[in-house]
C-alpha cells in the first residue's frame, strides 16, 4: 500500500511540474492521485487575494520583504549565515556523504517516520479540553521528501485528533518556484481531518497562502482563533515567519486572548519563546531546527540553525510558565537525508490539572512506522 502510495505520489509531482512555468501563463489545473481536480492560482490572483486577505498595504509590505531578501545568505534575520540559501549547499553536502558512502543510509533514514506522543498538563486547561488531542506536523519540505511524505498520508487515517496544526515550512527551497510544494500539499491536506491551521517557516513565500486555504488549511498569519469545545473555549494564535524575514507580531496574535485563558502560539522557529512566555502563552508549537538533521551519535545535533538554548532544539521544553515543543519535523532540508534523528510527527494531548503549574511530560514513541 505504501509503495503505491509514493509511486502515485512521484507520479503526480512530476506530472504537475515538468517544468518552471512562465508565471503570467501559470494555472496548472491538475488532479492528484488521492482527490480531486486542483487548479493553482497565477500571480495577478494571488495578489488580488492577498490584498483582499492582508489589506493592500500589509500585502505590498509583505511582497516587498520578500522580494529585497529571498535568497539572502548574510545579514538576514536571526543568524548572520544561512547555509539553505547557498546555490551549490546541496551539492557539496551530497557529494561529501557520497564519497564517504552514507548518502543512501541517510535517504532511507530520512523515510523511517516516527510517531511521537506529549501531554501538557495545566490548571488552566478547561475541563471540557481534558483528553483535547492537536496532531503536529513540521517542516514538510514536501516537493524533496517524497517517501516519507507518502508514509504519512499511508498513516494519518488512522490517527485519531481533534485539531491538527502545521508549524511551516513546505516547500524545499527558500526561494523560486512553489508549485512542487503546493503540489505535495493537497494529498496531505485531503488525508487529514477535521479543522487544519497552519503558519508559514522561513522557507515559504506568501504567495503559498491563497492556495493552502483554498485547500482548507487556515493560514494565522499574526491572528488568533477561538476553539469551543463543550461550552468552554482555548485560543490558537500563529504568527508569521520570525527566523528569516522577521515578520511576526506576536502582540497583535496575542492581543484579543484574555490572560486568564488557555492560550497556544504556533511558530515556525521556537527562538521566540521568550516573547511568547512573556506575552502569557501556555503552550508554544514550533519546529524549524530539524532537531539538527544530521546529528552526531547520541542525537547531539551539529547546528540547529537557531539562537536558543540546546535543551528548545527538539522534543518538550519548558520556559517560565509556558510549555514548548520543537518538532525535529517530517522532512528533511538541503539535503534528504538523515543521521541520528529521526523525523516524526506528533501528538498532544492537552489534560486539565488542579491547582499547579504548567508541566510537560513527554510519552514513549510509538512503534517506529
Amino acid at each position: 500500500m505504501r509503495q503505491i502510495n509514493l509511486i502515485h505520489w512521484s507520479k503526480h509531482v512530476k506530472r504537475l511540474i515538468r517544468a518552471e512555468c512562465q508565471h503570467d501563463l501559470w494555472k496548472p489545473r491538475v488532479k492528484h492521485p488521492f482527490g480531486a481536480e486542483v487548479r493553482f492560482l497565477g500571480p495577478s490572483d494571488i495578489e488580488e487575494k492577498l490584498e483582499k486577505r492582508l489589506g493592500r498595504l500589509h500585502a505590498r509590505q509583505r511582497l516587498g520583504i520578500e522580494m529585497d531578501h529571498e535568497a539572502q545568505i548574510f545579514g538576514q534575520g536571526l543568524n548572520f549565515f544561512h547555509i539553505e540559501n547557498l546555490l551549490f549547499s546541496h551539492t557539496l553536502i551530497e557529494a561529501v556523504l557520497r564519497l564517504a558512502g552514507l548518502y543512501q543510509r541517510g535517504r532511507r533514514n530520512a523515510a523511517k517516520l516516527r510517531l511521537r506522543q506529549n501531554e501538557i498538563v495545566s490548571q488552566r486547561v478547561p475541563r471540557a479540553f481534558d483528553g483535547f488531542r492537536i496532531l503536529h506536523l513540521s517542516d514538510l519540505h514536501t516537493d524533496m521528501n517524497e517517501q516519507a511524505m507518502a508514509c504519512i498520508v499511508d498513516l494519518l487515517p488512522s490517527l485519531e485528533y481533534d485539531l491538527c496544526v502545521l508549524t511551516g515550512d513546505y516547500r524545499g527551497k527558500t526561494f523560486g518556484p512553489f508549485s512542487q510544494s503546493l503540489a505535495g500539499m493537497a494529498p496531505l491536506r485531503e488525508a487529514l481531518k477535521g479543522p487544519v491551521y497552519g503558519v508559514l517557516g522561513n522557507h515559504d513565500t506568501i504567495r503559498m497562502v491563497p492556495d493552502l486555504e483554498r485547500m482548507g488549511i487556515r493560514m494565522l498569519l499574526n491572528e488568533c482563533v477561538v476553539i469551543e469545545r463543550g461550552g468552554q473555549r482555548i485560543h490558537l494564535a500563529g504568527i508569521d515567519d520570525a527566523h528569516y524575514f522577521r515578520v511576526d507580531n506576536i502582540e497583535k496574535a496575542a492581543d484579543a486572548v484574555p490572560l486568564e485563558e488557555f492560550s497556544i502560539l504556533l511558530s515556525h522557529t521556537p527562538e521566540i519563546y521568550r516573547q511568547a512566555a512573556h506575552a502569557g502563552f501556555d503552550l508554544l508549537l514550533s519546529g524549524h531546527t530539524h532537531g539538527g538533521q544530521i546529528c552526531l551519535p547520541g542525537g547531539i545535533p551539529i547546528t540547529l540553525d537557531s539562537v536558543l538554548p540546546r535543551s528548545f532544539g527538539a522534543g518538550a521544553w519548558k520556559y517560565r510558565d509556558m510549555a514548548g515543543y520543537t518538532s525535529v519535523g517530517a522532512g528533511s532540508s538541503v539535503v534528504p537525508v538523515r543521521f541520528n534523528c529521526p523525523p516524526e510527527i506528533t501528538l498532544h494531548d492537552l489534560r486539565s490539572a488542579g491547582k499547579g503549574r504548567t508541566s510537560i511530560r513527554p510519552i514513549s514513541d510509538f512503534d517506529r512506522i
